[in-house]
């Protein structure tokens, strides 16, 4: 290894991989203690000396002049030293510089191997901690390659990232060039590997970032994100809290005309976001989760920490929502499972006292299918013979041979009496 070659390599790893002065020095005097050491059996009394800005190694052989070696790592005989005409004395030491080519062939490549690995680790541990640092912040960059499962990009210094397919909102597909945008998720170390660096656009986290990107408001402090849930692609909420009365938070959030949201509404591909104002009133709080469904009343279950919320029948459908997709996420927010209950109107009390519970028919009906309809505000045998057989399939995704059976298992029930 020529010292130009040196100097080139040293210049090569200094400004192209980003690694350090001090920690470069120390990984090439360790390297060449390593190759001292296979040579000479011990580095110990060998100086090594890195010059980078010269390009230049200096390696020194320290061994103790003596009348008879007994170690020739260590010693040199007094007559060896002085044979080219120095002037030697018992007991000092002789430096001997050891060039690159003591080491042979072999060696010189070991030690370019060897620098070439640790190189490679120093770079792997900078890019875990660099991005290991950033989890959590929103990353944008170029798709490098689509693929089935998952979307490679890279960054500026062409490091690779990932977004799986489990991470992207349903129903989007990229193509090379594409920009995107999304959360540092996780970065993992696989086998000793490059690290593994996964992107989110389906996390709730993403979406509270891209608030603060919008919203100046957040980002000042002026308004806190509380909690925000989300079915990725379909519908999020997102709870939050002004500690300047003079600030609406949800207007805030919203914009004038929903000029702030409408860009996020768009980078989540036209997902619906409800902005609703926080309290730690559970009750209030499922009022507003709720809307745009007014609630009647709300009873707190003890078992199974559930909560209980009466509507009149019109009011059922805008609770739960599409796919039961409202009630989903009032649930998340809250904390706790929400369960809509049909709420009979006081004209038809008389009528009710008649009606049965659902419950009551778990000796004829699976546990499943009544849950099912419970899920959709049916909760009484009157509730559900009040539907036709189709909007109770559609609704509650049932086959049609089975809400057949359960008609006719109600109907009886109504008949016998």
């Amino acid at each position: 290894m020529e010292k130009i070659e040196l100097k080139d390599a040293f210049a090569e790893f200094k400004n192209q991989k980003n690694i350090d002065r001090p920690t470069m020095m120390g990984v090439l005097e360790d390297v060449f203690r390593t190759q001292i050491a296979k040579t000479y059996g011990s580095s110990d009394n060998f100086d090594v000396i890195i010059n980078i800005d010269k390009g230049d190694c200096e390696i020194y052989w320290n061994r103790e002049v003596v009348e008879e070696v007994e170690d020739p790592i260590t010693q040199i005989s007094l007559e060896e030293v002085n044979a080219d005409g120095d002037d030697y004395e018992l007991g000092e030491t002789f430096a001997k510089r050891v060039e690159l080519k003591d080491f042979g062939r072999r060696g010189i490549l070991n030690i370019r191997q060897n620098l070439q690995g640790r190189i490679m680790d120093i770079e792997k541990a900078n890019l875990y901690n660099k991005y290991v640092g950033r989890i959590g912040e929103i990353f944008t960059g170029e798709v490098y390659q689509p693929w089935a499962k998952e979307v490679l990009l890279l960054d500026e210094e062409g490091n690779e990232l990932r977004l799986p397919k489990s991470e992207q909102i349903p129903g989007e597909h990229f193509k090379k060039n594409d920009t995107v945008k999304a959360i540092i998720k996780s970065v993992e170390m696989k086998n000793n590997t490059t690290p593994y660096i996964v992107l989110s656009r389906t996390s709730p986290e993403f979406l509270e970032k891209l608030f603060e990107q919008e919203v100046p408001e957040i980002y000042d402090g002026l308004i806190t994100i509380k909690k925000v849930v989300r079915i990725p692609g379909e519908r999020a909420k997102v709870a939050v809290e002004s500690y300047d009365e003079r600030i609406d938070p949800i207007g805030a959030c919203i914009g004038v005309k929903g000029s702030r949201i409408i860009s996020i509404v768009r980078e989540l591909r036209n997902e619906n976001i409800d902005v609703l104002q926080w309290t730690n009133n559970t009750q209030l709080l499922i009022q507003r989760a709720l809307n745009p469904a007014k609630i009647s009343s709300i009873v707190a279950s003890g078992e199974d920490d559930k909560i209980k919320v009466y509507m009149h029948p019109d009011e059922v459908k805008k609770g739960i929502g599409k796919g039961g997709c409202n009630i989903r996420l009032a649930s998340m927010l809250v904390g706790k499972e929400i369960e809509v209950w049909r709420e009979l109107p006081k004209d038809d009390e008389a009528e009710g006292e008649e009606d049965v519970l659902l419950s009551e028919f778990s000796d004829v009906i699976e546990d499943w299918i009544i849950k099912k309809l419970q899920s959709i505000g049916c909760d009484t045998a009157k509730s559900v013979l009040a539907l036709s057989p189709e909007d109770i399939a559609k609704r509650a995704d049932l086959e049609d041979e089975t809400v057949e059976d359960v008609i006719d298992i109600l109907r009886s029930e109504f008949e016998d009496e």
